[in-house]
């Protein structure tokens, strides 16, 4: 694999061993960063499921200012490590080695709890960032065999876990073609539909 474009354009990247975890094709990656090139400038992007962590690398590569990557599968996580130090990053990145549902609830929590407890008001001639633990992209691609966890990441963060969602953010789930997503769960809503061979991209929002 190799990342499309940016300021780490054509860097290489490992993969996990074995089948389990499918990495995002070049092409497919390519469409997805198309549709988002407006919004990835400075944007806090959450990858979930991450795998070699190809999606969240080449969101950094395009300008985003930070990248949470979440992945529990060791195999993976090893992998995806080994890339962040091929690549020579060591700021702008989170790597979270735990389950996504875990990870939604506990920055949902972390989230609203800062909500209650703001910190004290900055200097207004500070450069202001948007309210930590608030994603303003976020991308999944769950095993396509384990159709279970669309519903229940999607209907978390349409949920219990839209607090960790920016205003106006982008939810993305990669999924096979042939198997479709719900249009609405809870407060997300599709707002797009992209079918490129076997693999289709869904864009989701939060409703008005």
């Amino acid at each position: 694999m190799r990342i499309i474009a940016g300021t780490l354009r054509s860097r290489t990247l490992a993969a996990p061993p074995g089948t389990s975890t499918r990495p995002t094709s070049d092409r497919l990656r390519e469409t997805l960063f198309n549709v988002l090139a407006p919004r990835i400038a400075d944007a806090v992007f959450l990858d979930l499921y991450a795998g070699s962590g190809a999606v969240g690398f080449e969101a950094l590569s395009r300008g985003a200012r930070r990248v949470t990557f979440v992945e529990r599968a060791p195999a993976a996580l090893r992998v995806l490590e080994a890339n962040l130090a091929r690549l020579g990053i060591n700021e702008g990145v989170r790597v979270e080695g735990k389950s996504v549902s875990a990870f939604l609830r506990s920055a949902a929590y972390a989230s609203q709890s800062q909500e209650k407890n703001p910190e004290p008001e900055k200097n207004p001639m500070q450069e202001q960032s948007p309210k930590q633990g608030r994603y303003e992209v976020l991308f999944l691609d769950p095993p396509y065999d384990a159709t279970l966890e669309y519903a229940a990441t999607l209907s978390l963060l349409g949920g219990a876990a839209q607090a960790i969602l920016a205003p106006g953010a982008t939810v993305v789930a990669e999924h096979r073609r042939k198997f479709l997503l719900e249009e609405r769960y809870g407060a997300l809503r599709r707002t797009r539909l992209l079918e490129q061979g076997d693999a289709a991209l869904s864009f989701y929002a939060l409703s008005a």
